[in-house]
């Protein structure tokens, strides 16, 4: 793909998601990078126990899971795998979703339902790992006096700066990411605010969580942080369909776009939470059961890279709850309606 001068929106839009973009690539997203999806089947189960736990508060044996931006299926089916013995969750019936833009993949579990769009009126569990980094922004930057501007960019990569950020974009950044001087690099978060309020909107109650690279305003990377991924490498963000383009999430930004009651924790509190632990069994278990000590060695070492500082422990996670209540006439509306 090749095009002119143009922002990094579209330029992104068009490489990730247009007829030749990278997500549409066969190979899927873990044919490049390995998230916790892929890196221990103990996040699957966390999850699986958050579902759970969210049936259980919303008083229900029946309950959703909503996998958006569900690469092959990976989680979903991680998650369907970890309660089909039935000890997690005794008698819990899942109706499980996977939103993608990529075809259904082959052998994925027929019960899951495959779409392209967020499903409606959905009363459990929205999962969302590693997909608002993938929503694409404009990028602005500050010019030699400071002013704002939209970067341009081409196909082969190359940039330069273009008119000055104006409107939304301009109050977006004003509130969540001021620029303190020449150089300085912003991802506008505005479109990722919007994609996450849509997706908390879809959920009639339960929980809605983001799991992402993640900032907040007080500790706004000066020179943002979009980059590129190609083959398991970091490699230059160049917008031909190549390779995926990234960057940290304003998750303060989409909490507060979505409303109601929201948390911000990292991953290693949440997994921690979810009963995920690094924690190496004791040594004495070697000699009493030693294939259970080797077992349990490889769960606990799997535990730590989940959870390890540095890596993929230092993920943030937000956490939604949507709640519905009744008006009195007999209509429900959320807490996001409320007023």
């Amino acid at each position: 793909m090749t095009y002119a001068w143009c922002r990094w929106r579209e330029a992104a839009e068009s490489a990730l998601y247009g007829d030749e973009g990278f997500y549409r690539r066969p190979e899927g997203p873990a044919g490049h990078f390995r998230t916790s999806v892929h890196a221990s089947p103990l996040f699957a189960t966390a999850v699986a126990r958050l579902l759970a736990a969210t049936a259980g508060e919303l008083g229900t044996d029946s309950v959703d899971l909503v996998d958006v931006g569900a690469g092959r299926g990976e989680l979903v089916t991680g998650v369907l795998a970890a309660l089909r013995d039935g000890s997690l969750a005794p008698g819990l019936t899942v109706r499980a979703y996977a939103v993608e833009i990529a075809p259904r993949p082959p052998g994925l579990d027929p019960a899951v339902e495959w779409c392209a769009e967020l499903p409606r009126g959905t009363r459990g569990l929205l999962f969302a790992n590693e997909w608002l980094d993938n929503v694409p922004t404009e990028i602005a930057e500050a010019d030699a006096d400071g002013v704002a501007r939209y970067v341009l960019v081409r196909s082969d990569g190359t940039e330069r700066l273009g008119d000055p950020v104006t409107g939304a974009d301009a109050r977006w950044l004003s509130h969540w990411w001021p620029l303190s001087g020449p150089g300085d690099r912003a991802e506008i978060g505005g479109p990722r605010d919007e994609a996450w309020a849509a997706a908390v909107a879809s959920l009639d109650s339960g929980t809605a969580v983001a799991v992402d690279y993640a900032h907040v305003r007080a500790a706004r990377p000066p020179f943002g942080t979009l980059t590129g991924f190609r083959e398991g490498r970091e490699v230059k963000p160049v917008p031909d369909g190549g390779c995926d383009l990234t960057s940290h999430v304003a998750l303060d930004a989409c909490a507060a776009a979505a409303g109601g009651t929201a948390e911000l924790l990292d991953q290693r509190t949440a997994l921690r939470e979810l009963g995920v632990s690094g924690e190496r069994p004791p040594l004495a278990r070697a000699s009493a059961d030693p294939v259970g000590y080797v077992r349990a060695l490889a769960s606990a070492g799997e535990a730590a890279e989940l959870t390890a500082r540095g890596g993929l422990g230092d993920f943030g996670w937000l956490r939604q709850r949507v709640t519905d209540r009744d008006d009195g006439q007999g209509r429900r509306f959320t807490d996001r309606e409320e007023g």
